[in-house]
C-alpha cells in the first residue's frame, strides 16, 4: 500500500480523510462538493467500514482505501494528500493477537508486524454427541464444562501475555470462529475494560498456532482498495 500511495502521489486530485462511524448524512454532505462525480454507493461502503476510509481522486485515478486502522479525523484537502494515510500506516502499533478455535489458541504481541511475544496451545474438546437421550444430555454437560475449562486456561495465558504491554496496547485483534470468540470475551473478564482498543475486523482464521499467529499479523495490516472508473 505505501508503494501504492508514493507510485500514485504525483497524480493531481483532492482527498478526503473520514473517521470511522462517520454518518451517512455527514458522508453526503462532503461528497456533495466534491468536484468530482462520485459512486452512488460509496457513502454506504464508508459508513460500513470499522476503520473508516480515505477517498483519492484525480484526473487519472479515483480510490477508496479501507484502512487496517481507524483515520484519526476528517480530513478534506484540494490536492492528493497521501501523508496521513503513510503516516497511519507507518506508525509502530503495540498489537495484541487472539486467535481460537474449540480446541487450539495462538497468542500474539506484536510491535508493528514483529513477534515479541508468543503462546499457542491445544485443549481436549469433544465433538457434538449425535445420540438422542439422557446420554446425549450428560454428554452435552460434559463438553459444556470442556469449553469452559478450555476458555478459562486460554484467559489465563492472554493475561500473562497481554499485562506487561497493557500500558502501551494500541489495539486487540481477534481471529477465528465468530461464534466461539463471542463466547471466550464473554467469559474471560480481563478482555472487558480493552473492548475500546478492540477492532471489528475477524481475521479468518482456520488452524490457530504459531504458523497460522505469524501469517495473521499480515492480514492485520492489510488495506482494502477499491478503484471506480466513469463510464
Amino acid at each position: 500500500m505505501l508503494r501504492f500511495l508514493n507510485e500514485s502521489a504525483a497524480d493531481s486530485g483532492a482527498s478526503l480523510y473520514l473517521p470511522p462511524r462517520s454518518s451517512m448524512a455527514e458522508i453526503e454532505e462532503i461528497l456533495r462538493i466534491s468536484p468530482e462525480e462520485l459512486p452512488s454507493d460509496l457513502a454506504k461502503l464508508v459508513t460500513n467500514s470499522k476503520t473508516g476510509a480515505v477517498i483519492f481522486w484525480g484526473e487519472q485515478h479515483r480510490y477508496l482505501v479501507l484502512p487496517p486502522f481507524p483515520v484519526a479525523q476528517r480530513r478534506v484537502s484540494a490536492s492528493l494528500d497521501i501523508d496521513p494515510l503513510c503516516s497511519l500506516l507507518q506508525q509502530e502499533f503495540t498489537i495484541a493477537l487472539i486467535l481460537v478455535r474449540l480446541g487450539s489458541y495462538a497468542i500474539g504481541i506484536f510491535q508493528g508486524e514483529e513477534l515479541v511475544s508468543s503462546k499457542v496451545g491445544t485443549g481436549l474438546i469433544h465433538s457434538r454427541h449425535k445420540k438422542g437421550g439422557s446420554s446425549q444430555r450428560r454428554f452435552e454437560r460434559h463438553r459444556e464444562k470442556q469449553i469452559e475449562l478450555f476458555f478459562s486456561r486460554v484467559c489465563t495465558h492472554v493475561r500473562e501475555r497481554l499485562e506487561p504491554h497493557i500500558g502501551r496496547l494500541d489495539y486487540v485483534i481477534y481471529g477465528g470462529e465468530r461464534n466461539t470468540l463471542l463466547s471466550f470475551r464473554k467469559q474471560c473478564r480481563f478482555l472487558h475494560p480493552l473492548e475500546d482498543r478492540t477492532l471489528e475486523a475477524l481475521l479468518n482464521v482456520r488452524n490457530p498456532g504459531q504458523r497460522a499467529l505469524e501469517a495473521a499479523i499480515g492480514e492485520a495490516w492489510s488495506s482494502e482498495l477499491i478503484e471506480w472508473i466513469e463510464r
